[in-house]
């Protein structure tokens, strides 16, 4: 057992206001749900509007389907939302006739910039058409802007307070460092010019032959390759990024599973901070046939460079598997964790 003062420092204990969670290297989660639910409402229900042809504002919000949490890990906080939302608005013209109508946004996550947000206006089916439609398309849809962009700022500022833990000194570990969309660097992303399709079956481990193709992929990442590396292998790192429950077992032979069970596999080799290898199977692919995926890490600097080979992909399959790579693993690991 390490002495006071001594090892680690991840592990080293410390008088601290809390008692608990050492350096903030754990990943501690908060689940704001119901804190944006009732939020959310409330922002939307004060949103009015007036102009030459009347006044409108929201009646009720019919639809709120989504979820939201604040994590910490290592002193730094990262935020989840999603959100589909519809609202009701009631508009009165000038001359005193009112109307009624709607409003949706289907896509309010930590993915989208306020200025990102698809918002959609229109009038229920038995109103006749009227210019307060104008109106809303002109002034509401700024305003619903305006109110949502609030939530997230109170989200990453005002309700995240105490996530970050006080040490001894009284001082924060560090302050809050949301990812943004912009940090990820999707242009690094290099696939090879061509791809290569073989012209003999691959055998799959019960003798299934089938025509199968390979492609390699490059990206780059703002972390350590020992960093990078465990967040290939560790359960609950791989469950944060997918955002969904999965089964890891880090080790050479150890099996893995995730996405709902759409993503299935086994590690066939481990190289700390260096290498990952793994028989890859996606569940759409016939029942016994696995495709071998080589990860190989490269420190440069304060970035790592990792570059994917997959072979023995099913032919035809190339492009999806590409592209669920590219944005279920990549991008999500730098989306999630700001790498």
């Amino acid at each position: 057992m390490a002495k006071w003062g001594e090892g680690d420092p991840r592990w080293i204990v410390e008088e601290r206001a809390d008692a608990t969670n050492v350096n903030n290297w754990h990943w501690t989660e908060r689940d704001v749900s119901a804190w944006s639910s009732e939020r959310l409402r409330q922002l939307l229900l004060g949103v009015r509007v007036e102009g030459p042809e009347g006044v409108c504002h929201l009646t009720d919000v019919s639809k709120l389907d989504g979820e939201a949490s604040i994590n910490n890990r290592k002193g730094k906080l990262f935020f989840f939302y999603e959100w589909q939302l519809r609202a009701n608005w009631l508009g009165t013209s000038s001359s005193g006739v009112k109307f009624r109508g709607t409003v949706d946004v289907t896509n309010l996550s930590d993915e989208n910039d306020e200025d990102d947000l698809d918002i959609s206006l229109s009038l229920c089916k038995d109103q006749p058409s009227t210019a307060l439609l104008d109106l809303m398309k002109r002034t509401g849809v700024k305003e619903v802007r305006r109110v949502l962009g609030e939530y997230v700022h109170e989200l990453k500022s005002e309700f995240s307070q105490g996530m970050i833990f006080p040490t001894a000194d009284g001082q924060k570990s560090s302050t809050p460092a949301p990812p943004k969309k912009n940090q990820v660097k999707t242009s690094k992303t290099q696939i090879s010019p061509t791809v290569k399709c073989s012209h003999s079956p691959a055998p799959c481990p019960k003798g299934v032959l089938i025509p199968t193709c390979s492609f390699n992929l490059k990206e780059t990442f703002q972390t350590s390759t020992d960093e990078l590396y465990r967040t290939f292998i560790n359960q609950e790192l791989v469950q944060i990024f997918t955002r969904s429950p999965a089964t890891v077992d880090g080790r050479r032979g150890g099996r893995f599973q995730l996405l709902g069970g759409s993503i299935s596999g086994e590690f066939t080799q481990l190289v700390p901070g260096q290498k990952i290898e793994m028989r890859w199977h996606f569940r759409s692919w016939p029942g016994e046939h696995y495709a071998t995926v080589s990860l190989d890490l490269q420190g440069r600097g304060d970035e790592t460079e990792l570059r994917m080979e997959c072979q023995g992909v099913p032919k035809g399959e190339e492009d999806s598997t590409r592209e669920g790579w590219t944005r279920f693993y990549f991008q999500a690991i730098k989306q999630t964790f700001g790498y």
